[in-house]
């Protein structure tokens, strides 16, 4: 296994494993729990070492499938969950928004402690911004969680450039979780430079657009009816049909280097910056050794450059999340 080093010094695998699917938030029926459980452990045999999950997946299962399976090698790996949500933390009862109020995320963490089954929490990130709460109040509160030792790292996911920035002047960030992949390349531009300039690491989620850059996923696919892909722009059929040119970009680099796009599409990444930490998902253990696999790829300058070339020739169509779900994003 190779590893980055995120801000702060926080050690962790080159390629992460996010698990919200593995209970069946966002992508439909959730997995057979034994065996993510044992997919869990085979993550951890291989050398993985950092895991992301959430309070609000389930709500409450997927920490809970966590602590089951990684408590008895706790001390081999880096657990990742977030806070934010307005989740009810007896009911699991969701409601509208978030909700990073002091009190709130004090009580969210004690009960990822609890479903986790550790005494504390490597990574915790705020889920979204709160409007309603300064970042400076969120900072201050994880702070007094970092001093009493519950907490080790702090990130934020989907927030701007300013909110990082003033969150960091009062606890320095060890990393912030955004989409990036070649199915959306946003980051580039003003994120990653600041996220490089302040010495904090960068961990993103979708690194395979949802399955797209896979080259599983067609005009012709049909996703199940809880599947959030149904309600995405960039997941029409129109959408995808145009955007298939960049699947079969994909695919003629994967020939030539002896890998499957998926591979292609993760080493991109990792070659962007070496504080990039990807965090793709699965619940089938051939996709999560196909994921490991990008590990042993290298992509030349020349590729690199062959691959921009080509992408400013490829106009994607579509959102890349349904307008409700832009507006929570800090972006």
């Amino acid at each position: 296994m190779k590893y980055r080093t995120l801000g702060q010094g926080l050690q962790v695998s080159a390629i992460g494993l996010g698990c919200m699917t593995m209970t069946g938030t966002m992508y439909g029926t959730a997995s057979d729990r034994r065996t993510m459980v044992r997919l869990l452990q085979s993550a951890v045999e291989r050398g993985l070492a950092l895991f992301d999950t959430a309070e609000v997946y389930g709500p409450f299962s997927n920490e809970s499938l966590l602590g089951e399976a990684l408590a008895p090698v706790r001390d081999k790996v880096i657990i990742a969950t977030k806070f934010g949500f307005d989740v009810d933390p007896v009911t699991g009862r969701r409601g509208i928004g978030t909700n990073s109020r002091p009190e709130h995320i004090r009580t969210a963490v004690e009960g990822s402690l609890r479903r986790l089954r550790t005494d504390h929490i490597d990574l915790l990130y705020q889920h979204r911004v709160d409007p309603a709460v300064p970042i400076e109040e969120v900072a201050r509160a994880v702070q007094d969680l970092v001093k009493a030792g519950k907490v080790r790292h702090f990130g934020l996911s989907e927030a701007s450039v300013q909110t990082i920035r003033r969150a960091h002047a009062v606890l320095p960030l060890t990393a912030v979780q955004s989409e990036f992949s070649l199915f959306w390349r946003e980051p580039q531009h003003e994120l990653l430079p600041t996220l490089t300039e302040m010495g904090i690491g960068f961990v993103p989620f979708s690194p395979l657009g949802a399955g797209f850059l896979t080259g599983k996923i067609d005009a012709d696919t049909r996703f199940e009816s809880g599947d959030f892909r149904n309600a995405v722009p960039r997941f029409s059929v129109a959408a995808r049909r145009a955007n298939q040119a960049l699947v079969t970009l994909l695919a003629e680099l994967a020939a030539d280097k002896g890998a499957t796009p998926a591979q292609i599409a993760l080493a991109w990444l990792l070659a962007q910056h070496p504080d990039i930490v990807p965090i793709p998902g699965t619940t089938k253990l051939h996709r999560l050794d196909e994921n490991l696999g990008a590990l042993a790829l290298t992509l030349s300058p020349e590729e690199l450059a062959r691959i921009r070339t080509r992408l400013d020739e490829i106009p994607l169509q579509g959102e890349r999340l349904p307008e409700a779900s832009l507006k929570m994003t800090g972006l």
